[in-house]
């Protein structure tokens, strides 16, 4: 009885603490939308549109720029997960593989966006090739990296515990390598999922005749401040829908620790 008690009161504190956190969200955001509110009366409406002029033209966007965007990032971003997970689990097991592999994907990661989509640009004809090299080449170094460092931040007492039973080396990272590092994955998630929202709309915008980022370019020709306010909110939105769910999947995973 006392144990029920005890799960149930420990269940409403999380609860208030989420409502206490969705109300600190509801307060900003409404601050922040008067202030929006407020300036585009003192200011002309091709410099800051009314919000009721940014809804009714969300409302007549044709969404299927919005689909071919997160279906994109979606693909890439896992194609670079896979990638990342590989290529830390051998650098982790092969010291030798990571002092060769370590510098490449340094240097790639330090090559700027705008230059991925250049390349891609010249290198390749078909648009969807394009966009998936540059959302892989940002966005797989930085999985790498982090992944390495949650693999490598893992307890060194909890290695020799399970070293004692003499796993094979797939056993080891079955069962403690892999749970042990999956905030570290979350985290790194959640990271990629902003970088390469970001990145897309760029290589969209000058590699592709589809997406948000093509749409963004044609209301800049028609010089549409509406229209570029209403794919900026689209995409605002989408992102914190995905971060969303990234956090439900994290708070689900990782129950035990509360």
């Amino acid at each position: 009885m006392m144990g029920v008690l005890a799960s149930s009161e420990r269940a409403a504190q999380r609860f208030v603490r989420r409502v206490g956190t969705w109300k600190d969200y509801a307060v900003s955001l409404v601050a922040l939308l008067v202030v929006w509110e407020a300036l585009s009366r003192m200011l002309p409406s091709y410099v800051l549109p009314p919000l009721e002029m940014v809804f009714e033209t969300i409302l007549n966007l044709n969404f299927i720029h919005a689909y071919v965007t997160l279906l994109r990032v979606a693909v890439a971003l896992l194609a670079a997960f896979g990638a990342g997970l590989v290529l830390a689990t051998v650098m982790y097991l092969s010291r030798r593989a990571e002092r060769y592999l370590m510098p490449i994907i340094s240097l790639i990661m330090a090559v700027p966006a705008i230059c991925w989509v250049l390349f891609a640009i010249l290198w390749f004809r078909e648009q969807e090739l394009r966009v998936f090299f540059v959302l892989f080449a940002v966005c797989m170094p930085g999985y790498t990296i982090d992944i390495l460092d949650g693999i490598k931040s893992v307890p060194f007492q909890l290695r020799e515990v399970i070293l004692v039973f003499r796993p094979t080396r797939y056993q080891l990272l079955r069962k403690l390598i892999f749970p042990s590092i999956i905030p570290n994955i979350l985290t790194t998630w959640k990271v990629n999922l902003g970088l390469g929202i970001r990145v897309v709309t760029v290589a969209e915008l000058v590699g592709t005749l589809t997406g948000v980022g093509y749409a963004l370019n044609f209301a800049l020709g028609n010089l549409s401040m509406r229209e570029i306010m209403a794919w900026t909110a689209v995409l605002v939105i989408s992102l914190l829908a995905l971060q969303g769910l990234v956090h439900l999947i994290e708070a689900y995973a990782l129950r035990w620790r509360k």
